[in-house]
This record gives C-alpha cells, sequence and structure tokens, in this order.
C-alpha cells in the first residue's frame, strides 16, 4: 500500500525536530448542503529543523516516530512570507534610542553644538530613511497575506 503524501501549513515549529501542520479541507454538510471548513492536525518530523510558521509544506506517512508523530517532512513548498510586526517594532525603536544616543554623544564630545547639531540631523535622515524602507517591505508581505 502506498504512503499518503500531503501539503499543509505549519502553525507550530516551537518544539524541536517537530512540526505541527494542519491539513484543511472542505466538506459538505449531508444535510444543509453547504461547505464547512474542517482541519486535520498532523505532527510531523522535520529533522533539519528547515520549516517555520506558515510555510506550506508536503509530508509524507511513516511508521509511528513518538506518541503523537506519524509524519515526516518531505519538503518546503512555499516559505511564509508573513511579517513579525512585534520585532520591527522592536528595531524602530532600538534605532531611534540609537540616534538619540548618537545627538547626546555628539553634542557632549564638541564644545561648539552648531556641527554636532547638523551632524545628528543628518544620521538622523539617514536612519529614518532606513526605517521608512523596512516598514514598506513589511506592508508589501502583509498585502500579500491579506490576499490569498
Amino acid at each position: 500500500m502506498p504512503k499518503r503524501v500531503v501539503s499543509g501549513i505549519v502553525t507550530s515549529d516551537k518544539m524541536s525536530k517537530t512540526r505541527r501542520v494542519e491539513i484543511n479541507r472542505l466538506v459538505k454538510h449531508p444535510k444543509y448542503k453547504k461547505y464547512i471548513r474542517r482541519r486535520t492536525v498532523c505532527y510531523a518530523h522535520d529533522e533539519a529543523n528547515e520549516s517555520g510558521t506558515g510555510d506550506r509544506v508536503e509530508i509524507v506517512e511513516s511508521a509511528p516516530l513518538s506518541k503523537l508523530k506519524r509524519w515526516r517532512l518531505v519538503r518546503v513548498l512555499a516559505k511564509s512570507t508573513e511579517v513579525d510586526v512585534a520585532a520591527l517594532r522592536a528595531a524602530r525603536k532600538g534605532a531611534t534610542q540609537a540616534e538619540s544616543e548618537a545627538i547626546e554623544a555628539a553634542q557632549t564630545a564638541d564644545g561648539d553644538g552648531s556641527e554636532a547639531a547638523v551632524d545628528s540631523s543628518e544620521a538622523a535622515v539617514d536612519s529614518s530613511e532606513a526605517v521608512e524602507d523596512g516598514s514598506e517591505a513589511a506592508g508589501d508581505g502583509a498585502e500579500d497575506t491579506a490576499g490569498e
């Protein structure tokens, strides 16, 4: 008997070498003839820890590996394009703190504040452009996932 090969989405990668994969399907209700969303949860073995949350993966049946694991990861079909908003905010906050520290250091190091103010304003413009570029990339990724 051939082994089943199915594709699903990784919903958890918190365990080492184990992934929680959800396989979504539509089932027609016997009485009301309306389609209902159903899902099957499988635990798959990922030896190289190559998949992450949100990735579409292909898994194949295998002999029992543990209490819940009965599948092995074959390959990653598509990597996730989701952006971690909390990480972006932390990076942006870190950039603004670094800016203020650089401004303070420049002002204390130089007795004349006029030149330091010009240098620090140029640094602030450069770092704000980098933060804006990162937020635009995050917005593009969010639009892609919302359309699916």
